[in-house]
Protein backbone atom coordinates (compact mmCIF):
# COMPACT_ATOMS: atom_id res chain seq x y z
CA UNK A 1 0.00 0.00 0.00
CA UNK A 2 1.23 3.56 -0.66
CA UNK A 3 2.84 5.49 2.19
CA UNK A 4 1.88 9.15 2.65
CA UNK A 5 2.51 11.90 5.16
CA UNK A 6 0.33 14.99 5.40
CA UNK A 7 1.53 17.68 7.76
CA UNK A 8 2.32 21.25 8.72
CA UNK A 9 5.47 22.61 10.37
CA UNK A 10 7.20 25.77 11.49
CA UNK A 11 8.65 26.21 7.99
CA UNK A 12 5.38 27.39 6.43
CA UNK A 13 2.80 27.50 9.21
CA UNK A 14 2.52 30.37 11.73
CA UNK A 15 2.46 29.56 15.41
CA UNK A 16 -1.21 30.50 15.87
CA UNK A 17 -2.15 27.83 13.31
CA UNK A 18 0.27 25.26 14.74
CA UNK A 19 -1.31 25.78 18.16
CA UNK A 20 -4.73 24.85 16.76
CA UNK A 21 -3.27 21.82 14.99
CA UNK A 22 -1.67 20.44 18.16
CA UNK A 23 -3.19 17.21 19.50
CA UNK A 24 -3.04 16.17 23.13
CA UNK A 25 -1.90 12.65 24.03
CA UNK A 26 -5.45 11.68 25.05
CA UNK A 27 -6.84 12.66 21.62
CA UNK A 28 -4.51 10.48 19.57
CA UNK A 29 -6.30 7.08 19.89
CA UNK A 30 -9.64 8.35 18.58
CA UNK A 31 -8.00 10.09 15.62
CA UNK A 32 -5.97 7.05 14.59
CA UNK A 33 -8.69 4.47 15.17
CA UNK A 34 -11.16 6.63 13.24
CA UNK A 35 -8.89 6.74 10.18
CA UNK A 36 -8.45 2.97 10.23
CA UNK A 37 -12.09 2.09 10.95
CA UNK A 38 -13.27 4.39 8.14
CA UNK A 39 -11.00 2.63 5.68
CA UNK A 40 -8.93 5.77 5.05
CA UNK A 41 -5.75 4.02 6.19
CA UNK A 42 -4.64 0.53 7.06
CA UNK A 43 -1.99 1.96 9.42
CA UNK A 44 -1.61 5.39 11.03
CA UNK A 45 0.73 7.37 13.32
CA UNK A 46 0.17 10.96 14.49
CA UNK A 47 3.17 13.13 15.38
CA UNK A 48 2.22 16.38 17.13
CA UNK A 49 4.75 18.80 18.67
CA UNK A 50 4.89 22.56 19.13
CA UNK A 51 6.60 22.86 15.73
CA UNK A 52 4.81 20.24 13.63
CA UNK A 53 1.71 18.07 13.24
CA UNK A 54 2.00 15.14 10.82
CA UNK A 55 -0.13 12.14 9.90
CA UNK A 56 1.86 9.14 8.64
CA UNK A 57 -0.41 6.71 6.82
CA UNK A 58 -0.35 3.47 4.88
CA UNK A 59 -3.37 3.87 2.61
CA UNK A 60 -5.39 1.55 0.35
CA UNK A 61 -6.01 4.42 -2.06
CA UNK A 62 -3.55 7.29 -2.13
CA UNK A 63 -5.70 10.18 -3.32
CA UNK A 64 -8.55 9.38 -0.95
CA UNK A 65 -6.15 9.02 1.96
CA UNK A 66 -4.44 12.35 1.28
CA UNK A 67 -7.76 14.18 0.85
CA UNK A 68 -9.17 12.83 4.11
CA UNK A 69 -5.99 13.61 6.06
CA UNK A 70 -5.95 17.17 4.70
CA UNK A 71 -9.61 17.61 5.61
CA UNK A 72 -9.05 16.33 9.14
CA UNK A 73 -6.18 18.76 9.77
CA UNK A 74 -7.94 21.66 8.05
CA UNK A 75 -11.04 21.28 10.22
CA UNK A 76 -8.81 21.02 13.28
CA UNK A 77 -7.22 24.36 12.38
CA UNK A 78 -10.59 25.97 11.67
CA UNK A 79 -10.15 26.28 7.90
CA UNK A 80 -11.75 24.82 4.83
CA UNK A 81 -9.50 22.30 3.03
CA UNK A 82 -8.95 24.87 0.28
CA UNK A 83 -7.93 27.61 2.72
CA UNK A 84 -5.53 25.32 4.55
CA UNK A 85 -3.70 24.07 1.45
CA UNK A 86 -0.95 26.68 1.79
CA UNK A 87 -0.04 25.36 5.24
CA UNK A 88 0.15 21.64 4.45
CA UNK A 89 2.72 19.52 2.66
CA UNK A 90 2.32 16.00 1.31
CA UNK A 91 5.07 13.41 0.77
CA UNK A 92 4.58 10.03 -0.86
CA UNK A 93 6.34 6.66 -0.65
CA UNK A 94 10.15 7.02 -0.62
CA UNK A 95 9.85 10.75 0.16
CA UNK A 96 7.91 9.84 3.33
CA UNK A 97 10.83 7.75 4.54
CA UNK A 98 13.36 10.48 3.74
CA UNK A 99 11.24 13.13 5.49
CA UNK A 100 10.70 11.12 8.69
CA UNK A 101 14.38 10.22 8.92
CA UNK A 102 15.32 13.91 8.58
CA UNK A 103 12.72 14.88 11.19
CA UNK A 104 13.98 12.28 13.66
CA UNK A 105 17.60 13.30 13.12
CA UNK A 106 16.75 16.95 13.85
CA UNK A 107 17.48 18.20 10.33
CA UNK A 108 13.93 19.56 9.92
CA UNK A 109 13.84 21.21 13.35
CA UNK A 110 13.70 24.92 14.06
CA UNK A 111 16.96 24.35 15.94
CA UNK A 112 19.25 22.23 13.76
CA UNK A 113 20.02 18.93 15.43
CA UNK A 114 17.89 19.53 18.53
CA UNK A 115 17.57 16.28 20.49
CA UNK A 116 13.99 16.53 21.79
CA UNK A 117 12.39 15.56 18.49
CA UNK A 118 13.76 12.02 18.56
CA UNK A 119 11.96 11.33 21.83
CA UNK A 120 8.80 12.97 20.47
CA UNK A 121 8.84 10.72 17.39
CA UNK A 122 9.38 7.70 19.61
CA UNK A 123 6.46 8.75 21.83
CA UNK A 124 4.16 9.21 18.80
CA UNK A 125 5.03 5.70 17.62
CA UNK A 126 4.45 4.28 21.12
CA UNK A 127 1.05 5.96 21.34
CA UNK A 128 0.03 4.47 17.98
CA UNK A 129 1.23 0.99 18.97
CA UNK A 130 -0.91 1.15 22.10
CA UNK A 131 -4.02 2.09 20.09
CA UNK A 132 -6.57 -0.52 18.99
CA UNK A 133 -9.28 0.30 16.49
CA UNK A 134 -12.54 -1.61 16.17
CA UNK A 135 -10.90 -3.80 13.54
CA UNK A 136 -7.47 -4.28 15.11
CA UNK A 137 -4.17 -2.44 15.74
CA UNK A 138 -3.56 0.87 13.95
CA UNK A 139 0.12 0.06 13.36
CA UNK A 140 1.23 -2.91 11.28
CA UNK A 141 4.36 -4.17 9.57
CA UNK A 142 5.02 -1.11 7.40
CA UNK A 143 4.85 1.68 10.00
CA UNK A 144 6.39 -0.52 12.68
CA UNK A 145 9.47 -0.97 10.52
CA UNK A 146 9.43 2.67 9.36
CA UNK A 147 9.44 4.20 12.86
CA UNK A 148 11.90 1.68 14.25
CA UNK A 149 14.22 2.49 11.33
CA UNK A 150 13.73 6.23 11.93
CA UNK A 151 14.79 5.84 15.56
CA UNK A 152 17.86 3.88 14.49
CA UNK A 153 18.85 6.38 11.79
CA UNK A 154 18.30 9.34 14.13
CA UNK A 155 20.49 7.67 16.72
CA UNK A 156 23.23 7.04 14.15
CA UNK A 157 23.18 10.67 12.99
CA UNK A 158 23.65 11.87 16.55
CA UNK A 159 26.29 9.30 17.49
CA UNK A 160 28.32 9.43 14.26
CA UNK A 161 28.20 13.21 13.73
CA UNK A 162 28.39 16.21 16.06
CA UNK A 163 25.22 17.76 14.65
CA UNK A 164 23.56 17.60 18.07
CA UNK A 165 26.43 18.98 20.13
CA UNK A 166 26.62 22.53 21.49
CA UNK A 167 24.04 25.28 21.83
CA UNK A 168 22.14 26.15 18.66
CA UNK A 169 19.50 28.65 19.75
CA UNK A 170 19.36 31.63 22.06
CA UNK A 171 17.56 29.57 24.69
CA UNK A 172 19.99 26.66 24.63
CA UNK A 173 22.93 29.05 24.38
CA UNK A 174 21.67 30.85 27.49
CA UNK A 175 21.53 27.60 29.43
CA UNK A 176 24.94 26.63 28.06
CA UNK A 177 26.35 29.94 29.29
CA UNK A 178 24.82 29.44 32.73
CA UNK A 179 26.55 26.05 32.89
CA UNK A 180 29.89 27.70 32.14
CA UNK A 181 29.34 30.16 34.99
CA UNK A 182 28.13 27.72 37.64
CA UNK A 183 29.89 24.58 36.43
CA UNK A 184 26.77 22.50 37.02
CA UNK A 185 23.13 23.59 37.20
CA UNK A 186 22.03 20.65 39.33
CA UNK A 187 20.22 21.97 42.38
CA UNK A 188 20.14 25.55 41.10
CA UNK A 189 16.94 27.61 41.11
CA UNK A 190 15.91 29.49 37.97
CA UNK A 191 13.35 32.10 36.99
CA UNK A 192 12.03 32.61 33.47
CA UNK A 193 10.38 35.88 32.44
CA UNK A 194 7.88 35.31 29.63
CA UNK A 195 5.85 32.28 28.56
CA UNK A 196 6.42 32.11 24.82
CA UNK A 197 8.23 29.55 22.66
CA UNK A 198 11.68 30.62 23.88
CA UNK A 199 10.62 30.21 27.48
CA UNK A 200 9.28 26.73 26.78
CA UNK A 201 12.57 25.63 25.25
CA UNK A 202 14.50 27.34 28.06
CA UNK A 203 12.60 25.49 30.79
CA UNK A 204 13.06 22.19 28.97
CA UNK A 205 16.81 22.78 28.70
CA UNK A 206 17.07 23.86 32.33
CA UNK A 207 15.25 20.74 33.46
CA UNK A 208 17.54 18.57 31.34
CA UNK A 209 20.54 20.14 33.08
CA UNK A 210 19.26 19.32 36.56
CA UNK A 211 17.34 22.49 37.49
CA UNK A 212 14.34 21.04 39.31
CA UNK A 213 13.02 24.29 40.79
CA UNK A 214 11.79 27.00 38.43
CA UNK A 215 9.72 30.15 38.69
CA UNK A 216 7.72 31.44 35.71
CA UNK A 217 6.52 35.04 35.56
CA UNK A 218 4.34 36.34 32.74
CA UNK A 219 1.96 39.25 32.20
CA UNK A 220 -0.81 36.75 31.49
CA UNK A 221 -0.87 34.75 34.69
CA UNK A 222 -2.79 31.82 33.20
CA UNK A 223 -0.05 31.32 30.62
CA UNK A 224 2.52 31.32 33.41
CA UNK A 225 0.50 28.72 35.29
CA UNK A 226 0.19 26.46 32.24
CA UNK A 227 3.91 26.58 31.54
CA UNK A 228 4.93 26.17 35.18
CA UNK A 229 2.59 23.19 35.59
CA UNK A 230 4.15 21.47 32.59
CA UNK A 231 7.60 21.64 34.16
CA UNK A 232 6.55 21.27 37.80
CA UNK A 233 7.47 24.88 38.51
CA UNK A 234 6.00 27.83 40.39
CA UNK A 235 3.96 30.53 38.63
CA UNK A 236 3.98 34.11 39.91
CA UNK A 237 2.38 37.28 38.67
CA UNK A 238 4.64 39.48 36.60
CA UNK A 239 4.67 42.33 39.11
CA UNK A 240 6.07 39.89 41.69
CA UNK A 241 9.20 38.79 39.83
CA UNK A 242 11.47 41.46 41.38
CA UNK A 243 10.73 40.11 44.85
CA UNK A 244 11.86 36.66 43.69
CA UNK A 245 15.30 37.83 42.47
CA UNK A 246 17.02 37.15 45.79
CA UNK A 247 15.88 33.51 45.92
CA UNK A 248 17.00 32.37 42.46
CA UNK A 249 20.43 31.76 40.91
CA UNK A 250 19.56 32.24 37.23
CA UNK A 251 17.15 34.59 35.46
CA UNK A 252 16.47 34.15 31.75
CA UNK A 253 14.39 36.90 30.17
CA UNK A 254 12.47 36.57 26.92
CA UNK A 255 9.43 38.81 27.09
CA UNK A 256 8.08 40.85 24.19
CA UNK A 257 7.97 44.07 26.21
CA UNK A 258 8.87 47.19 24.19
CA UNK A 259 11.08 48.51 27.01
CA UNK A 260 13.21 47.27 29.90
CA UNK A 261 11.16 45.50 32.58
CA UNK A 262 14.06 45.49 35.05
CA UNK A 263 15.86 48.80 35.53
CA UNK A 264 18.68 49.52 37.97
CA UNK A 265 16.31 51.56 40.09
CA UNK A 266 13.76 48.75 40.31
CA UNK A 267 16.51 46.24 41.04
CA UNK A 268 17.83 48.29 43.96
CA UNK A 269 14.33 48.74 45.28
CA UNK A 270 13.75 44.98 45.15
CA UNK A 271 17.13 44.11 46.72
CA UNK A 272 17.99 47.10 48.94
CA UNK A 273 20.77 45.30 50.81
CA UNK A 274 22.28 43.87 47.63
CA UNK A 275 22.77 40.21 46.78
CA UNK A 276 24.73 37.86 49.02
CA UNK A 277 25.31 35.30 46.26
CA UNK A 278 25.90 35.41 42.48
CA UNK A 279 22.92 36.01 40.18
CA UNK A 280 23.27 35.22 36.51
CA UNK A 281 20.85 37.21 34.33
CA UNK A 282 20.70 36.25 30.67
CA UNK A 283 18.59 38.59 28.57
CA UNK A 284 17.60 37.03 25.24
CA UNK A 285 14.85 39.53 24.50
CA UNK A 286 14.95 42.15 21.80
CA UNK A 287 14.38 44.96 22.80
CA UNK A 288 16.28 44.10 25.96
CA UNK A 289 14.35 43.29 29.13
CA UNK A 290 17.12 44.33 31.50
CA UNK A 291 18.80 47.72 31.69
CA UNK A 292 22.55 47.41 31.08
CA UNK A 293 23.35 49.24 34.34
CA UNK A 294 21.93 46.29 36.32
CA UNK A 295 25.07 44.40 35.34
CA UNK A 296 27.14 46.86 37.40
CA UNK A 297 25.49 45.76 40.65
CA UNK A 298 27.56 43.55 42.99
CA UNK A 299 27.19 39.79 42.39
CA UNK A 300 25.14 40.36 39.20
CA UNK A 301 26.42 38.81 35.97
CA UNK A 302 24.38 40.18 33.07
CA UNK A 303 24.56 38.89 29.49
CA UNK A 304 22.47 39.95 26.52
CA UNK A 305 21.69 38.58 23.10
CA UNK A 306 24.88 39.95 21.57
CA UNK A 307 26.95 38.08 24.14
CA UNK A 308 25.24 34.85 23.11
CA UNK A 309 25.28 35.30 19.35
CA UNK A 310 28.88 34.18 18.95
CA UNK A 311 28.12 30.97 20.86
CA UNK A 312 25.08 30.28 18.70
CA UNK A 313 26.77 31.12 15.39
CA UNK A 314 29.89 29.11 16.15
CA UNK A 315 27.91 26.04 17.11
CA UNK A 316 25.57 26.38 14.13
CA UNK A 317 28.57 26.50 11.81
CA UNK A 318 29.87 23.30 13.37
CA UNK A 319 26.47 21.66 13.02
CA UNK A 320 26.03 22.72 9.42
CA UNK A 321 29.43 21.23 8.62
CA UNK A 322 28.01 17.86 9.71
CA UNK A 323 25.07 17.97 7.29
CA UNK A 324 26.76 16.08 4.40
CA UNK A 325 27.65 13.19 6.72
CA UNK A 326 24.17 13.20 8.24
CA UNK A 327 22.58 13.13 4.79
CA UNK A 328 24.71 10.12 3.80
CA UNK A 329 23.52 8.21 6.87
CA UNK A 330 19.91 9.12 6.11
CA UNK A 331 20.23 8.15 2.43
CA UNK A 332 21.64 4.75 3.39
CA UNK A 333 18.79 4.27 5.87
CA UNK A 334 16.22 5.16 3.21
CA UNK A 335 17.70 2.62 0.80
CA UNK A 336 17.69 -0.12 3.44
CA UNK A 337 14.09 0.56 4.43
CA UNK A 338 12.85 0.86 0.87
CA UNK A 339 14.46 -2.41 -0.17
CA UNK A 340 12.60 -4.10 2.67
CA UNK A 341 9.32 -2.27 2.00
CA UNK A 342 9.34 -2.91 -1.74
CA UNK A 343 9.95 -6.59 -1.03
CA UNK A 344 6.58 -6.71 0.75
CA UNK A 345 4.91 -6.47 -2.64
CA UNK A 346 7.20 -9.16 -4.09
CA UNK A 347 6.50 -11.82 -1.48
CA UNK A 348 2.84 -12.48 -2.48
CA UNK A 349 3.80 -12.65 -6.15
CA UNK A 350 6.63 -15.11 -5.49
CA UNK A 351 4.30 -17.17 -3.32
CA UNK A 352 1.58 -17.19 -6.01
CA UNK A 353 4.10 -17.98 -8.75
CA UNK A 354 5.41 -20.96 -6.83
CA UNK A 355 1.89 -22.08 -5.98
CA UNK A 356 0.83 -21.91 -9.65
CA UNK A 357 3.87 -23.74 -10.99
CA UNK A 358 3.82 -26.32 -8.19
CA UNK A 359 0.21 -27.13 -9.02
CA UNK A 360 1.12 -27.69 -12.68
CA UNK A 361 4.17 -29.78 -11.70
CA UNK A 362 2.14 -31.88 -9.29
CA UNK A 363 -0.74 -32.52 -11.71
CA UNK A 364 1.54 -33.37 -14.63
CA UNK A 365 3.79 -35.60 -12.54
CA UNK A 366 0.77 -37.43 -11.15
CA UNK A 367 -0.61 -37.91 -14.67
CA UNK A 368 2.59 -39.42 -16.00
CA UNK A 369 3.12 -41.61 -12.95
CA UNK A 370 -0.30 -43.16 -13.51
CA UNK A 371 0.95 -44.28 -16.92
CA UNK A 372 4.14 -45.58 -15.29
CA UNK A 373 2.45 -47.54 -12.56
CA UNK A 374 4.69 -50.51 -13.28
CA UNK A 375 7.62 -48.60 -11.77
CA UNK A 376 8.64 -49.26 -8.23
CA UNK A 377 7.66 -46.84 -5.50
CA UNK A 378 11.30 -45.83 -5.21
CA UNK A 379 11.51 -44.97 -8.93
CA UNK A 380 8.26 -43.02 -8.78
CA UNK A 381 9.63 -40.96 -5.85
CA UNK A 382 12.80 -40.28 -7.84
CA UNK A 383 10.74 -38.92 -10.74
CA UNK A 384 8.74 -36.73 -8.37
CA UNK A 385 11.96 -35.42 -6.78
CA UNK A 386 13.41 -34.73 -10.22
CA UNK A 387 10.47 -32.57 -11.24
CA UNK A 388 10.68 -30.65 -7.94
CA UNK A 389 14.39 -30.00 -8.46
CA UNK A 390 13.84 -28.83 -12.05
CA UNK A 391 11.08 -26.47 -10.95
CA UNK A 392 13.18 -24.98 -8.13
CA UNK A 393 16.12 -24.41 -10.47
CA UNK A 394 13.89 -22.76 -13.07
CA UNK A 395 12.31 -20.47 -10.48
CA UNK A 396 15.54 -19.52 -8.67
CA UNK A 397 16.70 -16.80 -11.08
CA UNK A 398 13.23 -15.22 -11.54
CA UNK A 399 12.81 -15.12 -7.75
CA UNK A 400 16.16 -13.38 -7.26
CA UNK A 401 15.43 -10.92 -10.09
CA UNK A 402 12.03 -10.08 -8.64
CA UNK A 403 13.58 -9.23 -5.29
CA UNK A 404 16.25 -7.12 -6.99
CA UNK A 405 13.62 -5.28 -9.03
CA UNK A 406 11.68 -4.47 -5.87
CA UNK A 407 14.77 -2.92 -4.34
CA UNK A 408 15.74 -0.75 -7.31
CA UNK A 409 12.30 0.71 -7.97
CA UNK A 410 11.44 -1.36 -11.06
CA UNK A 411 9.33 -3.82 -9.13
CA UNK A 412 5.82 -2.61 -9.99
CA UNK A 413 6.09 -3.02 -13.76
CA UNK A 414 7.85 -6.38 -13.51
CA UNK A 415 5.40 -7.71 -10.94
CA UNK A 416 2.49 -6.75 -13.18
CA UNK A 417 4.14 -8.56 -16.09
CA UNK A 418 4.77 -11.72 -14.07
CA UNK A 419 1.25 -11.78 -12.72
CA UNK A 420 -0.15 -11.37 -16.24
CA UNK A 421 2.10 -13.98 -17.92
CA UNK A 422 1.47 -16.64 -15.29
CA UNK A 423 -2.22 -15.74 -14.73
CA UNK A 424 -1.60 -15.19 -11.04
CA UNK A 425 -4.57 -12.87 -10.60
CA UNK A 426 -6.75 -15.64 -12.04
CA UNK A 427 -5.27 -17.83 -9.33
CA UNK A 428 -6.41 -15.33 -6.68
CA UNK A 429 -9.90 -15.30 -8.20
CA UNK A 430 -9.99 -19.08 -8.05
CA UNK A 431 -8.93 -19.03 -4.42
CA UNK A 432 -11.66 -16.53 -3.59
CA UNK A 433 -14.27 -18.67 -5.32
CA UNK A 434 -13.00 -21.73 -3.47
CA UNK A 435 -13.28 -19.91 -0.14
CA UNK A 436 -16.81 -18.81 -1.03
CA UNK A 437 -17.76 -22.41 -1.85
CA UNK A 438 -16.38 -23.63 1.45
CA UNK A 439 -18.26 -20.90 3.31
CA UNK A 440 -21.79 -21.52 1.96
CA UNK A 441 -21.53 -25.05 0.63
CA UNK A 442 -22.58 -24.14 -2.92
CA UNK A 443 -20.43 -24.82 -5.97
CA UNK A 444 -17.96 -22.04 -6.67
CA UNK A 445 -18.25 -22.48 -10.45
CA UNK A 446 -21.52 -22.99 -12.26
CA UNK A 447 -21.56 -26.48 -13.91
CA UNK A 448 -21.14 -26.52 -17.68
CA UNK A 449 -24.42 -26.87 -19.54
CA UNK A 450 -25.08 -30.28 -21.04
CA UNK A 451 -25.90 -30.53 -24.74
CA UNK A 452 -29.49 -29.56 -25.34
CA UNK A 453 -29.79 -27.43 -22.19
CA UNK A 454 -31.33 -24.00 -22.79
Amino acid sequence: MPLVVVGASHRATPIEVRERLAFGRAEVPSVLSGLVEDGVASEAVLLSTCNRTELYLSVPEERHGVDRARRLLALRAGFSPEQATRFFYVHRDRAVVYHLFRVTAGLESMVLGEPQIQGQVREAYRAARETESGIGPVVGAALNRLFQSASSVGGRVRSETSIGLGAASMSTAAVDLAKKIFGSLRGRRAMVLGAGEMSKVTLECLRAEGVDSSVVANRTYERARELAARWNGEAIRFDQFEAALSRVDIVICSTSAPHAVLTRERFRRAVPAGLSKPLCIIDIALPRDVEAAVGDEPNVFLYNIDDLRQIVDANLDRRRAQLPRAELIIAAGVEDFWAWYAALAVVPTIRDLRSRTERVRHDETLRILRRLSHLSAEDQQAIDALTRTLLNKLLHAPTVRLREAAGNGRGTAILDTVRYLFELDDLLDAKAEHEAERADGTPAVKPALAAGDP
